[in-house]
């Protein structure tokens, strides 16, 4: 953009690291929903199950401290496949989603 003098330029390229901090603040958005609709308190520790995705499972490696620490998850796994019926697909953007599975710790 320009203003007399002045121009200002972004980059709107989006780095892996970006990409994958953005995932695993919808994972906590999403988790965080889950908890609320599951009638859980809100110090309520619990254990996560995450499908493994090749995106999720980045954005969980590299974020698993943020996202246990916001949604109080004293555990959270990356499971090849999860089955359970209370399981929760969920999408954290386009054409990248993941089941979920909490249960209170």
């Amino acid at each position: 953009a320009n203003e007399g003098n002045v121009t200002v330029a972004l980059d709107m390229t989006i780095s892996e690291e970006l990409r994958s901090e953005g995932i695993a603040r919808e994972l906590v958005n999403r988790i965080q929903n889950m908890r609320k609709d599951n009638g859980l308190e809100v110090t309520d520790r619990i254990v996560l199950h995450v499908e493994n995705q090749a995106d999720i499972a980045r954005a969980v490696e590299s974020n698993k401290n943020y996202i246990c620490d916001e949604t109080l998850a004293s555990e959270l796994t990356l499971a090849e496949e999860i089955t359970d019926h209370r399981a929760q697909e969920i999408e954290v953007e386009q054409g990248v989603s993941t089941k979920i599975y909490l249960e209170k710790a």
